[in-house]
């Protein structure tokens, strides 16, 4: 549900404070939008103080044991329910909407909501099925979360910005439409940090989301909305977007699985950008999950949609079944040149390169020469405009900047010709990087996702672990490991040696009490356009794990 925003509000013209008074408009419009019997019962909230809500639904008593049931499905789970008839779309959708209510009262995940549409749509579902006997597609009655920036008729798509508030998108994005016609249906979309372009989903007009897991920390950014959610089971399946880790991060941070696919993939068109026209490092968008198959059957089902037949900029490539060597060759980074990882990702890497090798796999070691090149060129090429875009968002409403904008606020512009040399060292290098994978022979780059498990509210530093690989448009993985942090045997090291300033900041600010218990996640790389290949690689690593 959107309430226009009117004219005289959205306009800076009509004062300084104009951006506050459209932020506290949009806030209560989307709080109305939660029906009175979604909205957590005063006696049954957890207090402030209490950190892990991730467990409250199952606890409160507030859930009925069908709506617990359902939520807790996976999505692959709950498709062959809905196909079959077993379970109606309207329960499913009903069920989530109510825990992704209370999800966004517990951690202030969501940003829209379209729970009438929803409803609407699932009992046309199910009329269908029942008249016809077959579902409608392979998504069937299945509640898909959306990231903000993603279009949906009727709501905004504020990415953050004051200025886009009030302003409904007059149809959806092709990627809704795709997933709509493989029988998903939208019922909210979640929150975002400005312009997308923060590692913690925080801005000035719905505030910052948290980490169900512990509120004190942070859930990443920029897709943290959908993963705070999907934590707290309030969506089966959601859909983020990813230009320097936006995808990963969030992933990491919650202990849940993420595909940063390679552009050309998945369907970009009718999406709203943070930077419209930055195309030197390309945003691409992807599932979030909580099992790997949830994240092998979206990717599978968005790839035989042939959307390139729908979107220009995607490449023809039907989904390939992949034949992988018995032993792999992975190729393991400890650290990426710049950045230590704290103790428990130290350790998560080191637990999962021991089964590894243990199960016969071939492991070397990843020389990190090239990491501090790659992440010198993104954030040269995301301030290549001065900051220009995002002053320009903010100018209208007189909205502030956010103190983590800092390099985007004192950027300087770059010429055209400035801009076509730094483009030519991006070629340059991802040619030798590509050349020094190629000699190496290997089929994957196992490394942190971020240098930490996850960091108090506020403190997120360094992109570099994910960041290059937006740089380079590579096919990953983040997955949890199984481990969580263990604060007897994940001590600060005392006496390391600092790669720079925020390795110092990173591992001196570690506190293994907080993070304690918490998940630890790492990445697993591919070349460009593999995304068949790292999903079954995964597959493999999380065999090997389970072992």
């Amino acid at each position: 549900m959107t309430s226009t925003i009117p004219i005289s509000v959205r306009t800076h013209e009509s004062g300084a404070s104009s951006w506050e008074h459209i932020a506290a408009h949009k806030r209560q419009t989307l709080s109305n939008s939660i029906p009175e019997e979604w909205r957590i019962p005063e006696g049954l909230f957890p207090a402030e103080s209490e950190d892990d809500v991730a467990r409250w639904p199952e606890t409160c008593g507030w859930f009925t044991a069908d709506e617990l049931a359902i939520t807790n499905s996976t999505a692959n789970e709950l498709i062959l329910k809905l196909a079959s008839g077993e379970l109606s779309s309207e329960a499913v959708t009903r069920a989530f909407c109510k825990r992704a209510a209370a999800a966004h009262q517990l951690t202030n995940c969501l940003s829209e909501t379209c729970f009438d549409r929803a409803l609407k749509t699932a009992k046309q579902r199910d009329v269908h099925l029942k008249q016809t006997g077959s579902p409608v597609g392979p998504l069937h009655g299945l509640p898909i979360s959306l990231k903000d920036n993603f279009n949906l008729e009727g709501l905004d798509a504020t990415v953050g910005f004051a200025s886009h508030v009030g302003d409904p998108a007059k149809s959806d994005s092709t990627l809704a439409q795709l997933l709509e016609s493989s029988g998903a249906i939208f019922y909210v979309k979640t929150n975002t940090p400005t312009a997308m372009m923060i590692a913690e989903s925080v801005n000035n007009v719905f505030g910052r989301t948290v980490n169900p897991l512990n509120r004190k920390t942070t859930s990443g950014g920029s897709s943290g909305g959908e993963s705070a959610l999907l934590v707290m089971r309030g969506s089966p399946m959601g859909v983020g977007s990813d230009i320097g880790g936006s995808l990963r991060i969030p992933a990491a941070c919650t202990g849940i699985f993420a595909l940063r696919p390679s552009v050309g993939r998945f369907p970009v068109r009718n999406t709203r950008s943070g930077m419209p026209g930055q195309e030197a490092v390309q945003s691409v968008n992807g599932p979030l999950a909580r099992t790997l198959e949830d994240i092998t059957l979206y990717t599978k089902i968005v790839v035989d949609h042939k959307p390139w037949l729908v979107d220009p900029r995607c490449v023809p490539i039907p989904w390939r079944e992949v034949q992988l060597p018995n032993k792999l060759k992975i190729a393991v980074m400890w650290h990426d040149n710049m950045v230590h990882p704290t103790p428990p990702v130290t350790r998560a890497l080191v637990s999962v390169v021991n089964k590894l090798k243990a199960a016969g796999h071939e492991i070397i070691e990843w020389d990190p020469v090239d990491q501090k090149e790659g992440m010198t060129l993104l954030g040269r090429m995301f301030v290549a405009d001065g900051g220009h875009a995002i002053r320009k968002e903010l100018e209208r409403t007189g909205e502030p900047w956010r103190p983590e904008m800092e390099q985007y606020r004192v950027a300087k512009e770059l010429s055209t010709y400035e801009m076509w040399n730094l483009q030519l060292e991006r070629v340059d290098f991802q040619n030798r990087y590509l050349d020094r994978w190629n000699r190496a022979g290997i089929d994957a780059i196992l490394c942190p996702t971020i240098p930490f498990n996850t960091v108090k509210n506020g403190a997120f530093k360094h992109v570099g672990y994910t960041g290059v690989y937006n740089v380079l448009d590579y096919s990953c993985l983040s997955f949890p490991t199984g481990l969580t942090v263990d604060k007897e045997i994940d001590k600060a090291v005392k006496g390391y040696q600092p790669l720079g300033s925020d390795c110092e900041a990173i591992n001196t600010d570690y506190d293994a009490e907080t993070m304690h218990g918490l998940p630890i996640s790492l990445q697993l790389v591919a070349r460009r356009l593999e995304e068949e290949k790292v999903l079954i690689m995964g597959r493999k690593v999380l065999d090997v794990l389970s072992l």
